[in-house]
């Protein structure tokens, strides 16, 4: 068992038997993050993996699930970083998951270019200056907004991260989908797969994920939409399979 903090706690991992270790003073993983996990290509077998933004370690362990390849996380906020490097030890996944403090600025200096064959990030959703208005602590709004970092500088770090026919993987709202495309565009990511999530049915798209392949082919595929929750308020089948859904 690992050492929780003041206002610390361990948390299932949505329908997996991993846990996160979160904290009521910084921003938790969401749904999103489950999403994206599960969205996205992966080998499974072997390959190396590697997470933007990781927070404290959602995708990571989700992506454990689905692969036995190499997976990385990187993450510039210390207690953050901090959180994901515990809950590794809590799962046991240390031999396949490595988590480096730093800001991913820098992460084709530190590991290369071209050296991944899956790169995903769930990336801070609004603008820098969305972030003046709102009374919420300084981790939260680097953890939402665009303070470190923006959407173009994740999708070409991203670019340069990836090998040729690599996945890269995001999730972002609906809003910033065509300057998504367009940035992915501009650095040889060709979209090939998109699917937009409903909170339920009849309610517009609150997000979107896509993967786009490094110099790949072009043809977008739009898959069918998900809708996170059904006329009952619990999670639909698409969201989580399992027959004990809450």
């Amino acid at each position: 068992m690992v050492e929780l903090k003041p206002n610390e706690r361990i948390d299932e991992l949505f329908n997996t038997p991993l846990k996160v270790i979160q904290s009521k003073d910084y921003f938790a993983f969401s749904l999103d993050a489950v999403l994206l996990a599960n969205f996205v290509y992966v080998p499974i077998q072997r390959g190396k993996l590697i997470d933007l933004c990781t927070g404290n370690g959602a995708i990571p362990f989700i992506l454990s699930t689905r692969t036995k390849g190499e997976i990385t996380g990187i993450e510039i906020q210390q207690e953050i970083y901090d959180l994901a490097e515990r809950g590794n030890r809590l799962n046991g996944l240390d031999r396949q998951i490595n988590f480096i403090r730093d800001d991913i600025k820098n992460a084709t200096h530190r590991f290369g270019h071209h050296q991944y064959d899956v790169v995903t990030c769930n990336p801070p959703y609004f603008k820098k200056e969305q972030a003046r208005d709102q009374n919420i602590n300084e981790h939260v709004a680097i953890a939402r907004h665009e303070i470190h970092i923006t959407l173009e500088d994740v999708i070409t770090i991203s670019s340069s991260l990836v090998k040729q026919n690599g996945k890269v993987a995001l999730v972002h709202r609906p809003e910033r989908l065509v300057e998504m495309i367009t940035l992915m565009k501009k650095v040889d990511l060709e979209p090939k797969r998109c699917q937009f999530v409903h909170p339920k049915q009849g309610k517009p798209a609150n997000m979107v994920l896509i993967e786009a392949a490094y110099k790949g082919k072009p043809g977008l595929k739009v898959l069918p939409p998900i809708h996170v929750y059904d006329e009952k308020g619990h999670y639909t089948k698409e969201v989580c399979p399992s027959h004990e859904r809450v």
